[in-house]
């Protein structure tokens, strides 16, 4: 039978290399994925894959000067190239997929006289960004979930290879005429769904100081602005405690009570934090208008994760009181026992100013130190 060949592959995007840290500051800052200047962010896309068909086999007989009853030599036909999607850490979008949207492998030939096999279709790659899930649309069955750099899932089995009439060569037939025709290749209609892989996530309200504690913490630059709604799709930046110690943040778009039912920008968001490990809950401790109040919003955003997900709202989760450049320190120590006292909040408290980069040090390390401590009780 035929072998087959080195695998085809389809590559998309680039994204900006990493830089490494420089200092001696407590939190070095490396540039992280998304810059919405150079792509737009698409999570969500569906495609069309399509393996290749098996060559048939060939119907020949040997035909030579001096050679009589040469017999059958018909060789079987190639196998159809089958289809890959492979976790590829370069990529970091699936907006290459709504332009290019059906990906075939080639087919295998069909086999020739003189026992000639067909060539085998080529198996074809088409890469994917880490964290894709991965759903047939037909059936909404789980195919796969693409995490670990370099994972490869086949989507679609190519078909196999006819017989030619060599095969049925036998001693009561020895001048067959039969053979087998290659089977079609497999075709799926599939839907890839990007969820990010970052082991913190930020939640809070709108303005809540989420995209600036990110750039304060690393290299990412989100878009910042004194209005709601700012940021409009995910934020990922990789937070270095030291020099050996990392781990990577996640901001998405700003919550608002009705959030579930799409109120604001709803919270098909929310997606991208269901891999993280600590939630970082961030409250504006000195909102503007008399009317605020920061434990309804807290309260308010616990609500929209319960409705959302269970397993997402039971996930380890801190309050990061910001803003806290604002007040003055009496006043700040005030509004934050308000605070606690009104949530009956016992967990983990920190207080920060994103935009000084007061207390985030601190954090930072807090952060790391949980995230060993996870991985050493695993």
């Amino acid at each position: 039978m035929g072998t087959r060949p080195a695998r085809a592959s389809l590559h998309y995007a680039t994204v900006r290399h990493c830089e490494e840290p420089t200092g001696d500051a407590a939190i070095a800052k490396t540039t992280f994925l998304f810059d919405p200047h150079i792509m737009k962010f698409v999570d969500e896309a569906t495609i069309r894959v399509q393996a290749g068909n098996g060559g048939h086999g060939a119907l020949s007989f040997r035909r030579e000067k001096y050679v009589e009853r040469g017999g059958p030599d018909g060789g079987d036909g190639g196998h159809g190239g089958s289809v890959y999607l492979v976790a590829d850490p370069a990529m970091n979008t699936l907006a290459d997929f709504r332009v290019v949207r059906r990906f075939r492998a080639e087919s295998g030939r069909g086999g020739a006289g003189r026992n000639k096999t067909g060539r085998s279709g080529q198996d074809l790659d088409v890469h994917i960004p880490c964290g894709t899930v991965v759903h047939d649309v037909d059936t909404g069955e789980l195919i796969a979930d693409l995490t670990q750099t370099g994972q490869r899932q086949k989507v679609a089995e190519g078909g196999r290879a006819g017989l030619g009439n060599t095969r049925f060569k036998s001693s009561i037939n020895r001048a067959p005429r039969k053979i087998t025709r290659g089977t079609p290749g497999e075709g799926r209609h599939l839907s890839l769904e990007l969820k990010l892989i970052a082991d913190v996530g930020l939640l809070g309200m709108p303005n809540a100081g989420k995209s600036t504690l990110i750039s304060a913490m690393s290299e990412a630059k989100p878009r910042i602005a004194d209005y709601p709604f700012t940021t409009l799709h995910p934020n990922l930046g990789v937070v270095r405690v030291g020099r050996l110690q990392s781990f990577v943040m996640a901001d998405i778009p700003g919550l608002i009570e009705g959030a579930a039912d799409g109120a604001g920008l709803g919270i098909r968001f929310l997606k991208h934090l269901q891999r993280t490990r600590i939630l970082l809950h961030l409250v504006d401790i000195a909102p503007i208008g008399e009317s605020a109040n920061p434990a309804k919003s807290v309260r308010a955003i616990e609500r929209e994760l319960a409705k959302f997900s269970v397993d997402l709202a039971a996930r380890p989760r801190w309050l990061v009181i910001n803003k806290l450049d604002l007040l003055d320190s009496e006043a700040f120590d005030k509004a934050k026992r308000q605070l606690i006292d009104e949530l009956g909040w016992e967990g983990m408290h920190f207080e920060v100013s994103a935009a000084t980069g007061q207390g985030t040090a601190a954090l930072a390390q807090a952060v790391m130190a949980e995230l060993l401590a996870q991985n050493e009780n695993e």
